[in-house]
């Protein structure tokens, strides 16, 4: 049985000794007091968001019916954590457009100083006339440059295409992450909507027997009038009415401080009139269609990305480009005094030094992607072994259901013989109470069988996937 069944038979059903029931029932009332006192603060433990109940604000007009689907969409909604997805879409609209402006015309400035220790310098000695009476210009020690350049990318061996496609890589991979973590929103809903029901089915229980007590005091005053019946048994009889009161404002209490923890997680106001509609039962199927297969399968796409991404790396650039500046000497180098310059043309590029270590990085992607799998068919084992768990408990409970109804059946006949029996004096009043509270707790049983089922097979689905 899962953790959330078990939260609510703990909480929500008392058990019953069938050898006293009278000492069950002030068991039952401490049970039911603890719960009321400190299931919001429990809960509060188990769900941290509802801590912020006060501070989400929930819609002040109250909602007159809601659907379990109504609530996993609610709660999805205001769920704190889904803001974080228009970030991720965000992020990844400015990496793909930084990643576009690469195709851009790239502009930059330098410029250089220097002292030189020599300079060329052509020697006209010994040349015959009238070479010799040349005078070249002698390069000044110390020079300049500078200058401004534009460089237009023509070819860049798909790294620019790549970026961006690693990029929306992996904004999808941290939005399916997010997606996972938002699912299990579904299994604190569930533990809260059944809770809830079971609360109102128990309410409703303990009304038929409050109207049973009542039946059965009206009857003993008739005999006690007649001189038939002690006033004593009366006063048995309304204190176990008084009893179940009491039980009724506990079980009240637990289904509000219920009932506030999903208006905290939907934000909206659920109050005592706010109908809970029973969810149909559901075919268990056997696939499984989770979020977590997909982010899987988002990771490995990742990692495909990544490798064409280094391919485009090590492949040779072209380039147009346009120089243009002031430096001392020029490009005429007989012109020893500053002037104005530019040249333009192609530029080819090609860093080898990436092929040292390509190998050893694609071997790094492909084991990451044989890391993926594996997380993957673990994921795959684990969640089968929790179907199979979930399987059986179904099975269990449909059983146990149908053994609740031929119980309920014959504790009914019992009761009702036992009501005969105390109008002609042959049992007391202790004895009938007795038989009341055994066919109390087999219809206590049965409902909480009921929405456990219910809950389980919600359970299996929300287990599969499938929706």
């Amino acid at each position: 049985m899962d953790e959330g069944n078990v939260a609510i038979k703990k909480i929500m059903k008392p058990k019953r000794k069938k050898t006293n029931p009278r000492k069950q029932a002030r068991i039952s009332n401490r049970l039911y007091l603890i719960a009321s006192i400190y299931l919001p603060a429990a809960l509060s433990c188990f769900f941290p968001c509802a801590a912020r109940g006060q501070a989400t604000g929930a819609q002040e007009q109250p909602l007159k019916t809601i659907s379990l689907e109504d609530c996993y969409k609610l709660a999805k909604q205001q769920y704190p954590l889904i803001q974080q997805s228009d970030l991720i879409d965000k992020t990844r609209n400015y990496s793909v457009e930084n990643a576009g402006r690469g195709y851009l015309p790239q502009v930059s400035f330098n410029g250089q100083g220097t002292y030189q220790s020599a300079v060329t310098a052509i020697p006209t000695d010994g040349l015959p006339k009238p070479f010799s009476n040349i005078n070249f210009p002698v390069l000044p020690l110390e020079q300049y440059n500078v200058h401004g350049e534009v460089d237009q990318t023509i070819y860049d061996g798909g790294i620019i295409k790549q970026t961006k496609l690693s990029d929306i890589a992996n904004a999808d991979i941290q939005k399916q992450n997010l997606e996972v973590q938002l699912y299990e929103l579904k299994n604190r809903i569930n533990q809260i909507y059944f809770g809830i029901l079971l609360a109102v089915e128990q309410i409703k229980q303990n009304e038929i027997m409050q109207k049973d007590i009542q039946s059965a005091i009206d009857k003993t005053n008739e005999l006690v009038h007649n001189g038939m019946a002690l006033s004593s048994s009366v006063s048995e009889l309304e204190a176990e009415l008084m009893l179940q009161q009491q039980n009724e404002l506990q079980m009240q209490s637990s289904q509000k401080a219920y009932r506030d923890m999903l208006g905290v997680f939907i934000n909206h106001k659920i109050d005592d009139a706010t109908v809970l509609e029973i969810p149909a039962s559901v075919m268990p199927s056997d696939s499984i269609a989770r979020p977590e297969l997909s982010f899987y399968d988002y990771e490995k796409k990742g990692y495909d990305v990544q490798e064409k991404l280094l391919n485009s790396g090590n492949r040779p650039k072209l380039t147009l480009f346009f120089q243009g500046g002031n430096a001392l000497p020029g490009l005429d180098a007989f012109n020893i005094t500053p002037a104005w310059y530019y040249i333009t043309g192609v530029r080819l590029s090609w860093s080898l030094g990436g092929y040292y270590t390509l190998h050893n990085q694609k071997s790094m992607l492909e084991i990451n992607k044989q890391t993926a799998d594996i997380q993957k068919q673990t994921f795959l084992f684990d969640t089968h072994i929790t179907m199979k768990q979930q399987s059986a408990l179904i099975s269990n409970l449909q059983a146990l259901i149908d053994k609740d109804n031929n119980i309920i059946a014959k504790r009914t006949q019992v009761k009702e013989a036992a009501y005969t029996q105390l109008q002609n004096g042959s049992i007391t009043i202790h004895d009938y109470i007795s038989e009341l509270d055994s066919e109390d707790a087999a219809k206590q049983t049965l409902l909480l069988h009921q929405v456990q089922l219910l809950q389980a097979m919600y359970n299996f689905q929300n287990t599969t996937g499938n929706q």
